[in-house]
């Protein structure tokens, strides 16, 4: 998994409230279990219309948002399914960060396992920060893990809370399959064990 330190980039505002996992990736792209390949088809339903195309007013087919790499949202963003494509979509398409009100629980999670740093503000600032990110590609947002602090171009600063555990695993990269691979000296010392105390299992 990639490490989150410190990201500089176009923050994209999407002011809508209950975005659930469903409008992140619709269903019909849920048949892959490969995480790459579904940026394409993030928020499909409001990217595309019935042909195809491109709507043109959807902020991420907007040109100063095609890189973006931060995503402003309104409260209870990822609700829904449990899906874990939703992540992995916003992920390829290149969003590393999401800055929200309020996140629904299984998503939040999701992103943790998968990279993405989900970032929990108070609504006034949350709002602040989507007056930022409505200027487009010049102003840039910087949010850094390691003090916890957001900044805009303005040099305004906003501090955001975090668990220490969830910190540590984002700072050095670590998913659920990295962390047991720190393990791994242990693990091995008790399967040596036990095939000594006991043969038979």
């Amino acid at each position: 998994m990639q490490k989150f330190t410190k990201l500089t980039g176009v923050a994209a505002p999407l002011p809508l409230v209950n975005v659930d996992t469903d409008m992140i990736i619709p269903k019909q792209f849920l048949k892959t279990i490969r995480r790459s390949g579904l940026g394409k088809n993030l928020f499909d339903e409001m990217r595309y219309d019935a042909q195809g195309n491109e709507i043109p007013d959807f902020v991420l087919n907007k040109p100063a948002y095609r890189k973006a790499e931060i995503l402003i949202a309104g409260e209870n963003f990822g609700c829904g399914s449990s899906r874990e494509h939703a992540p992995w979509a916003l992920l390829d398409f290149g969003i590393r960060c999401v800055i929200a009100p309020s996140f629904a629980d299984i998503f939040y999670n999701n992103c943790f396992k998968n990279g993405i740093l989900p970032v929990t503000l108070p609504p006034e600032q949350v709002d602040l920060l989507m007056k930022e990110a409505e200027k487009g590609e010049n102003a840039r947002i910087t949010v850094d893990l390691e003090a916890q602090e957001i900044s805009t171009s303005e040099g305004e600063v906003f501090r955001f809370e975090i668990d220490p555990f969830r910190k540590h695993c984002l700072l050095e990269g670590l998913d659920d399959i990295g962390l047991t691979m720190k393990k791994v000296g242990a693990i091995e010392a008790f399967e040596a064990r036990m095939a000594v105390e006991r043969p038979w299992v």
